[in-house]
């Protein structure tokens, strides 16, 4: 190579990249709008402007050439909001534009809650078959890579990434029932995790409230854990208890993450129940104290006073032992019926007794049923189905549950506002839909879900920031973007800054707002103008626009 040659190279080496991009048009660029950019920082005035997918360019780029232009007119342009676990695995398959997501700024979902998607064999098909009917999906996949394919091949509106639900590889090797893994069952489980780390998967969940998964000792938990340690992965967990020994229940997350070398997040971090209220503090400095010790652990809250889930969580765990199909006798039985009431009406900290935790059957809201002779329920309180039903109110519980196959969800209306809004201004609390993505259309929208499916972030939006000032819009970005990307290691997403994916939210901060409540939460939120994920817009002047630009999300362990 001559002088002159390398002497030309080396000057186009110097080149800057913003340099670079504004010798070339961009497919998009966003201007006049205040730029939050994720990071907590106060906004800034600039365009963004989106080349391939990516941001190109941050600053005036009022005469760079562009093919297309989309004014902000001063409002708010963030990055795209990250749900820490959005339990879309099979209703993305329904409808794969998540209209419930997309209207609330989400453009990445986290999911696999314990359960998760793959791996898949015939004996939990069978078992999870009303589910599947539910939906109208073939479960035609078995492992993680199948599974991507499939959505791969079909597309969808936003990202996604799973963990390996650790009652996933129980049940794919032990079943259903209450009994220890030997020696070499557990290795075959360690040995599934170890292969959907290799398919993508970001790390490793538990739901310890929900058998088969209380059946789980803390050991075979580690163990577990572990693995997706060697490939880089996270442990998630819905914790055993989250009401009168939730303080035990951090103690033994803390505990997975020293032992397994991994960092921690607990979702929807609360303290449930009417005889817990007021000990978040407590549930909070059990966390900086284990953060303090030098824990890498972090949670994330949805910021409603009621959970949402399957109506069974009622019943005390020895009555799951072998699936639905045995609970669904065991309820049928008088003898174990009255034993089962009885346990739900003795107080316990060996379990996490739903029953104890609310005033009373009008805290209980049926939400979504499998039967359709069930469907007028939908959306009323157990109360009131007791009172027409002319029936004893756990009775009635445990009738619905039989005659729904054990199918049924419901809201629980168990935490106070104080608790739940001191959880949310904590600087390591991130944001979670813990919702389905869904639609008032088709299939979806005949369901009666919990609020949080379609307002979640709107709703912090204009309760915590706008009206109550519990949070800055700054740090409420924050929470949704950079924060959950951190911890989620998505290094190329959740900041607005040059050669990062371009998940972009444009909205109005003094307008974007919540609709969905309680009694009628098939709504969509309202505010989002622009909501672009990887570079194309699937919200447009507040429309949807049907692309499905989203993509896989695979994790460090991910082998190609």
């Amino acid at each position: 190579m001559t002088a002159t040659r390398r002497f030309i190279l080396a000057c186009l080496l110097l080149v800057s990249p913003l340099a670079l991009a504004s010798d070339s048009r961009f497919d998009l660029v966003i201007t006049n709008g205040h730029i939050i950019d994720g990071t907590g920082s106060p906004w800034y005035a600039g365009d963004i402007g989106i080349r391939d997918g990516r941001i190109a360019a941050i600053g005036n780029l009022s005469s760079a050439p562009r093919q297309r232009t989309v004014d902000a007119q001063g409002k708010v342009v963030a990055p795209g909001f990250i749900d820490m676990l959005g339990q879309s695995e099979t209703t993305i398959l329904v409808d794969p534009r998540l209209p419930s997501k997309i209207y609330q700024g989400i453009t990445t979902e986290i999911t696999g809650e314990g359960g998760s998607a793959a791996p898949l064999n015939d004996a939990i098909i069978a078992n999870d078959r009303p589910a599947y009917q539910h939906y109208k999906v073939n479960p035609d996949w078995r492992t993680f890579r199948q599974y991507f394919a499939r959505l791969e091949k079909q597309g969808m509106g936003i990202n996604l990434a799973s963990y390996v639900g650790a009652t996933q590889v129980r049940r794919a090797v032990l079943g259903d029932a209450d009994v220890q893994p030997t020696p070499e069952q557990l290795e075959k489980m360690r040995a599934l995790v170890r292969d959907a780390m290799r398919d993508g998967a970001v790390g490793v969940s538990t739901s310890l409230e929900y058998a088969p998964a209380p059946y789980a000792k803390t050991e075979e938990i580690i163990a577990l854990a572990s693995e997706a340690s060697k490939s880089g992965g996270i442990y998630a967990t819905h914790m055993r208890n989250e009401g009168s020994s939730v303080l035990e229940a951090i103690d033994e997350a803390v505990r997975i993450g020293r032992e397994a070398h991994i960092p921690v997040e607990i979702w929807h971090f609360k303290v449930a129940g009417k005889p817990n209220w007021g000990h978040m503090p407590e549930s909070i400095a059990r966390v900086n104290r284990a953060r303090a010790e030098g824990v890498d652990i972090t949670a994330n809250t949805y910021a409603y006073t009621a959970w949402f889930n399957s109506m069974s969580a009622f019943v005390p765990p020895w009555a799951h032992d072998g699936g639905d199909a045995k609970l669904v006798e065991r309820l049928k039985d008088p003898a174990v019926r009255a034993r089962i009431r009885k346990d739900m009406e003795t107080p316990s900290k060996d379990w996490d007794n739903e029953w104890e935790e609310i005033s009373g059957p009008h805290d209980v809201m049926i939400g979504v049923v499998q039967n359709p002779g069930l469907k007028r329920f939908q959306g009323k309180r157990l109360d009131e189905i007791a009172t027409e039903l002319k029936k004893d109110p756990m009775d009635t519980l445990f009738d619905l549950l039989i005659e729904d196959q054990a199918y049924t969800d419901c809201a629980v209306f168990g935490m106070s506002e104080p608790d739940v809004a001191l959880a949310l201004q904590q600087p390591w609390v991130s944001v979670d839909n813990d919702s389905s993505g869904t639609s008032p259309e088709g299939i979806l929208g005949e369901e009666h879900p919990h609020p949080r499916a379609y307002g979640t972030f709107p709703r912090i939006l204009r309760k915590y920031v706008r009206e109550e000032k519990k949070l800055t819009l700054e740090d409420a970005i924050r929470k949704f973007s950079s924060l959950p990307a951190q911890r989620m290691r998505l290094t190329d997403r959740g900041v607005l800054k040059q050669g990062m994916w371009a998940d972009v939210v444009v909205f109005d901060p003094n307008t974007v707002r919540d609709l969905a409540t309680f009694d009628d939460p098939n709504r969509l939120s309202e505010g989002m103008e622009y909501v672009l994920v990887n570079g194309v817009p699937v919200i447009e002047n507040g429309k949807m626009t049907g692309a499905l630009p989203g993509r896989v999300l695979r994790g460090e362990g991910y082998v190609p």
